[in-house]
């Protein structure tokens, strides 16, 4: 059995770490993935897939990303249960197990060259 992924996609906004109660960090991100085809009105739509990034990869990104950088995630796909009003309900995230920052807005608007970082499990 594989259960891999690989995005490429923008920040839909900046990264935040939360500190769990054991110590952990944690950070959940959205990407915003671009199809590879357009639509009937000629434009490209726009997957929007929610990520999970754990201790150092959670801290590099939200310190080296903001809202609009692209980048890439390896990772696996995972799904979760939870509860709404007594009504069991799933959700599905790609947990990350590499980032690699790609482009910057900030530093493409400066005309500064973008170095592609990666980060690791």
């Amino acid at each position: 059995m594989l259960n891999q992924t690989v995005l490429v996609g923008r920040l839909v906004k900046d990264p935040e770490v939360k500190t769990l109660e054991d110590g952990k960090e944690v950070s959940n991100i959205t990407l915003a993935v671009q199809r590879s085809y357009k639509n009937e009105n000629g434009e490209y739509d726009c997957d929007f897939i929610d990520c999970t990034l754990w201790k150092g990869i959670a801290t590099n990104t939200a310190e080296y990303c903001k809202k609009g950088d692209i980048i890439g995630v390896k990772g696996r796909v995972q799904t979760d249960t939870y509860e709404v009003d007594g009504e069991s309900r799933k959700r599905m995230s790609v947990v990350a197990e590499k980032v690699t920052f790609l482009s910057s807005k900030a530093k493409d608007t400066e005309d500064e060259k973008t170095e592609d970082k990666d980060i690791d499990m």
